[in-house]
């Protein structure tokens, strides 16, 4: 029997939309069972912890269990693989940070690309790194210690936590940006690195804002200035060092990243629902406690900026020539 044309079509329409209609019916009945967050580090770091945060209010928010799975080693990369192989149904999530954008220039050679394989859901926060000198060091502001950088070369040791981490990044732009000759001392942590500012051994550190905030308010350390283009609300009589620095910018930032062709009704809800922890004030106290603001915005927000830091850091990983340990 031969329809007539119109009702063919009709029904061809109906026919069309009920794969949309299944897909936003999956995203409404979604999560179903626990969601994996895979962290590419140990528990107890700032990473971790800001992991724990935005899974427990997705959480209760979403009335599934978002568990997080610890995977550290390979700056991330182990991390992010095991993501980059997940299915992509919404039921594995990455903790992004800044290190994945900076990997990507890193390592010459890595199983998966993350800007392809990584799609960007939501931004959670960003933390700035702070500029922090040993108490001895005579300068006691940035244009001093360019100064007196300038004028001996070589011989100010910038410690870091690692080749590559963010905290050496930061102290590299700062040695593009200024021309300031510095040697480089990594060490296996942050905590070793601090400990040899505080003895005198090294002379800076672009620190994280949480690891050296409270050497900083005991005064063991002398903050120079945090890496961020304004000034931090949680210690604003720290200056920037854009203030004698121009157009320097830098930070370290977390979100949550999913793997390529998960449902967009899904990303959209993750995201969502992500938006709506950060807009609350306990939330946000709660991330200012641990040195950061929110970092609210849709997924091409988030994706931009990973964009962003990713063609700013592969550009000087290549300048200084810098090599993963």
């Amino acid at each position: 029997m031969r329809l007539p044309r119109r009702q063919f079509l009709h029904l061809a329409a109906g026919a069309a939309a009920i794969p949309a209609v299944s897909r936003f019916a999956w995203a409404q009945t979604y999560p179903i069972r626990p969601v994996r967050l895979v962290v590419g580090y140990a528990a107890g770091g700032g990473t971790d912890i800001a992991a724990r945060l935005i899974g427990q209010s997705l959480s209760e928010r979403l009335g599934q269990q978002f568990v997080i799975e610890n995977r550290p080693g390979a700056a991330t990369n182990i991390a992010t693989e095991a993501v980059v192989r997940a299915p992509p149904d919404g039921y594995t999530l990455l903790l992004s940070t800044t290190a994945n954008a900076i990997n990507s220039t890193l390592y010459e050679k890595l199983n998966f690309n993350f800007a392809a394989d990584i799609a960007p859901v939501a931004g959670i926060m960003r933390v700035p790194n702070v500029m922090v000198v040993n108490l001895s060091f005579p300068a006691k502001t940035v244009s001093e210690f360019i100064a007196y950088a300038k004028g001996n070369p070589g011989r100010i040791n910038m410690a870091s936590a690692g080749a590559g981490g963010g905290d050496h990044m930061c102290g590299e732009l700062f040695k593009m940006m200024t021309g300031v000759n510095m040697t480089h001392v990594p060490y296996r942590g942050l905590s070793p690195a601090l400990t040899d500012l505080l003895g005198g051994q090294v002379e800076v550190i672009f620190s994280s804002f949480p690891a050296a905030i409270e050497y900083i308010k005991a005064g063991k350390l002398r903050a120079l200035a945090v890496t961020t283009a304004t000034r931090f609300e949680g210690s604003p009589d720290i200056p920037t060092i854009g203030d004698v620095v121009p157009g320097y910018d830098a930070s370290q930032w977390y979100g949550i990243g999913i793997p390529k062709n998960a449902p967009a009704e899904i990303v959209g809800r993750l995201s969502k629902e992500i938006n709506a922890t950060l807009n609350d004030p306990k939330i946000q106290a709660r991330i200012a406690d641990l040195g950061g603001t929110a970092l609210m915005g849709s997924p091409t927000d988030f994706g931009k900026l990973v964009a962003a830091d990713t063609e700013k850091w592969g550009k000087v990983v290549r300048a200084a020539n810098i090599k993963p340990e």
